[in-house]
């Protein structure tokens, strides 16, 4: 089994909103609240949102007093972020391997919710980590929030059966390589096909995540295993790296 080559553009769409209609609201705090704190940033710092999706992350930015700005890919996750007060005029839509922004124009940059490694190449990840790198100013704080890969292979269920509104829901979950695959069907039955998207993530180990955005002139300065700011460490749930631009 395997996945589209850019599954991100079909799956990230009204399904998506439906399967996932409330994120966490009180994460996405947290995770704005520790990128706050350890930034050290003043309000008016422009800051990008890097794959903002429905602007969860964004709209806390901006109530800190941050001139943030997201981007994303999906429009209808843009569709869903104009739904929130305040976001008018501070979204774009584009693909993070070609930011349609100046050089070193953002004072810093926020990753959240494992938005990094979708690609089907390492190559063009790395090409998101350069123009990471591009649009940040010399000493920009970054926030990579990803996830621990380990903690994802131990734990990995491989399929789960459910249903959203009524209508049922299938997720098949396998690693192959260095990547781990979803399948998610949903609806079918009575002769008619489910609808089926798929998703995909490289599965980096922290250490070689660190040293690829410091070949790219991010330096790591903490890594963190929440949102709430503990130290990473094997049984964390999540990888959230803090550095600064070169």
């Amino acid at each position: 089994m395997s996945a589209p080559a850019e599954w991100f553009r079909d799956w990230f769409g009204d399904a998506y909103l439906e399967l996932y209609p409330h994120r966490d609201e009180e994460e996405a705090a947290r995770g704005v609240a520790l990128y706050r704190e350890r930034s050290g940033l003043r309000a008016g710092a422009r800051v990008l949102d890097l794959a903002c999706g429905a602007g969860r992350h964004l709209r806390r930015l901006r109530a800190a007093g941050l001139r943030a700005s997201g981007i994303d890919l999906s429009a209808p996750l843009l569709r869903a972020a104009l739904g929130r007060p305040g976001l008018a005029g501070s979204l774009v839509r584009a693909d993070m391997r070609a930011l349609p922004f100046a050089d070193t124009c953002f004072d810093g940059l926020v990753n959240f919710f494992t938005s990094f490694g979708y690609f089907l190449s390492p190559e063009e990840d790395i090409q998101v980590l350069g123009e990471i790198r591009r649009v940040l100013r010399p000493g920009a704080p970054f926030l990579m929030d990803y996830l621990n890969a380990a903690w994802v292979m131990d734990r990995l269920d491989p399929e789960s059966v459910g249903e959203v509104n009524g209508t049922p829901v299938r997720q098949t979950r396998w690693v192959e390589g260095d990547q781990v695959f979803k399948r998610i069907e949903i609806g079918g039955g009575t002769g008619r096909p489910p609808q089926v998207y798929h998703e995909r993530v490289r599965l980096y180990a922290p250490e070689t995540l660190r040293d690829l955005l410091r070949e790219r002139g991010l330096d790591i300065r903490d890594m963190f295993g929440n949102y709430d700011g503990a130290p990473f460490g094997p049984d964390s749930p999540r990888l959230l790296m803090m550095g600064r631009a070169r």
